[in-house]
């Protein structure tokens, strides 16, 4: 909650500055603007929260439909996970995942160039990582997939009939993590786009991730299925998001009016449809 806190009271310092003082920051490859941008990020915080919401609503399971459960039931392609039970991975997953929270974006400050727009990226991280929770908290808010943990006979009884339990589609660890540590990467590539370090960046981005899904897997939060989603949909948003604000030409769809001869003489009106790079 305070790293979310100071995370919020940076972006409104800098949203709060006006263009004389933001122009004297560094050059950004971003494009940021406070009437587009705030309102796209409250909105996808109502999404997250609403999908909480629903995840409250959901119903953990009775001890007959635990004892009913089987893991001929699972899909070969996930059934070598079911049954899986350790308290260490779980707690190593944690530690990379809400690390990397914190950790990947921090670097972020140590680059001169990233630095000297800082407020920026933060507003962009921002609004990255609601964009990954807003697709995890609806998804596990409406689908109902039981863990892995629970065809097997380990983990504590309120564990076991919780409703988290109902929670394993999709790895919101996994999400979370790639939309972190793709980010940084994304980020520092538009700084840096000649940045010999850039291999070792993405690497690192790709691995931290991967050892989150590992863990869950160990874990018996996931299956392999799951982190497979969650994995995606994290390194998804971490570029994406941060490519759409991307400066250096204007894309988009335009309607353009057009009126003429055809070649039989006869004339025409209609509308041109274009595409600005």
């Amino acid at each position: 909650m305070k790293l979310l806190s100071s995370l919020l009271l940076t972006v409104s310092l800098w949203l709060s500055a006006g263009p004389a003082a933001q122009a004297q920051q560094a050059d950004s490859p971003y494009r940021t603007r406070f009437v587009v941008d705030a309102p796209i990020t409250v909105g996808r915080g109502a999404v997250s929260g609403l999908g909480l919401y629903l995840v409250r609503q959901k119903n953990g399971l009775t001890p007959a439909q635990l004892a009913a459960l089987d893991k001929n039931d699972v899909p070969k392609f996930d059934r070598f996970a079911a049954g899986n039970y350790s308290d260490q991975a779980q707690l190593n997953s944690d530690v990379l995942c809400y690390g990397s929270l914190v950790v990947a974006p921090g670097l972020l400050a140590l680059n001169d160039k990233a630095r000297g727009r800082y407020g920026q990226v933060a507003a962009l991280y921002l609004q990255t990582m609601l964009a990954t929770d807003a697709v995890f908290t609806m998804s596990v808010g409406t689908v109902t997939r039981y863990r892995p943990f629970l065809y097997g006979s380990e983990g504590a009884e309120n564990k076991r009939g919780s409703r988290i339990a109902t929670n394993s589609f999709f790895a919101g660890h996994t999400a979370h993590t790639a939309t972190a540590t793709f980010f940084a990467a994304k980020v520092f590539h538009d700084f840096n786009p000649d940045s010999p370090a850039e291999p070792f960046v993405w690497g690192a981005a790709a691995l931290v991730p991967a050892a989150v899904a590992y863990y869950r897997i160990e874990a018996g939060k996931h299956f392999l299925s799951d982190n497979l989603v969650g994995y995606a949909l994290g390194a998804t948003m971490g570029i994406v998001v941060p490519q759409l604000h991307k400066t250096g030409g204007r894309t988009g769809v335009s309607l353009v009016p057009v009126q003429g001869l055809n070649a039989n003489g006869h004339a025409y009106g209609g509308l041109l449809l274009t595409k600005a790079l």
